[in-house]
């Protein structure tokens, strides 16, 4: 064990988190994201029983976001004719304020098929047990000082 590390953070998050460089990706992923099929190219990390919103606030206590983009932080949009309320997406911008001066400026929501595209670059894909509809997130590490 080691102080000062969220205990919801495994070692082989930590491994990998760690590993990732300015610049690289990372998807906290709900039950329903594709993981395995989006995340072949990945390192993909399984969390079941495990909400997104714990996992995201815990990796932010480790992880900068990038202060040289504009939008270091996505959301996949709800599709259109789609009723699906999203209240997680408030706990999301809570924990990103805690840690982010910029607030929510910092969140660009991406359309469905352009967030799996996205998602296909990322580093590294998290696979949770997350119920919450649309409650996928990419996050893009900044620079550690």
């Amino acid at each position: 064990m080691l102080k000062g590390i969220p205990k919801i953070i495994s070692p082989e998050l930590l491994k990998a988190l760690s590993e990732m460089g300015h610049g690289d990706t990372l998807v906290i992923a709900d039950g329903n994201f594709p993981s395995e099929s989006i995340g072949k190219n990945a390192i993909v990390i399984r969390y079941d029983a495990i909400g997104v919103t714990p996992l995201l606030e815990a990796i932010l206590e480790l992880f900068p976001l990038d202060t040289y983009v504009q939008k270091p932080v996505s959301l996949m949009e709800v599709v259109a004719g789609d009723s699906v309320e999203t209240p997680i997406w408030e706990e999301y911008k809570t924990c990103i304020r805690k840690v982010d001066a910029r607030g929510d400026e910092v969140i660009e929501n991406i359309e469905r098929f352009a967030f799996y595209e996205k998602a296909k670059h990322a580093y590294l894909v998290i696979a949770t047990s997350e119920s919450a509809l649309y409650a996928n997130i990419i996050l893009q590490k900044g620079v550690v000082v």
